[in-house]
């Protein structure tokens, strides 16, 4: 498994936000890395939580908060055609369904666009549709990022684990 890219002990607020959340970013990839789809689909009793779900939920956690609420930009496809009132987590029920290289493009994709938001604005900018969670800034969104990854760091830790013994941090 390739490294993670360590965040900087010495460094900027923002230098150092981004990090953290680049290096929970990179934690996932590495939980998810050389499994096949059946594993990638593999569950842990009681949960019904499989990597490739949450691949594929960290790709709309990445699109919601950062390209639709903070930089209003349109929701991008699948995502702004499935009707979320039917299936509130549809992102985890329809994992099976998709190839594993299409799931990885979807939060690679996300990333890629959430990454640009973010070099694109200041820690103190305020989202664009904000309004709907109440404003927040970059600041507050690249820390809630870090918890949202790092809570999911953790179940990834121990998907992987029930997978194929895999440990690590």
């Amino acid at each position: 498994m390739e490294q993670r890219p360590e965040p900087p002990m010495l460094a900027g607020e923002r230098e150092q936000l981004v990090g953290f959340v680049e290096f929970l970013r990179g934690t996932i990839e590495l939980k998810v890395t050389g499994l096949s789809k059946g594993q990638l689909l593999q569950r842990h009793e009681p949960s019904e939580m499989t990597l490739l779900g949450l691949v594929r939920h960290l790709a709309v956690v990445e699109d919601s908060w950062f390209t639709d609420l903070f930089a209003g930009e349109p929701f991008p496809e699948p995502w702004a055609s499935v009707d979320w009132k039917a299936d509130r987590d549809w992102e985890w029920h329809t994992a099976a369904d998709d190839e594993v290289e299409a799931s990885m493009a979807l939060w690679h994709d996300a990333v890629a666009r959430s990454r640009a938001v973010t070099e694109r604005h200041a820690l103190d900018d305020v989202g664009v549709r904000s309004s709907h969670h109440g404003d927040f800034s970059l600041r507050w969104l690249l820390l809630h990022m870090v918890e949202e990854y790092g809570r999911h760091a953790g179940h990834a830790d121990l998907l992987r684990e029930a997978i194929d013994g895999a440990i690590g941090e």
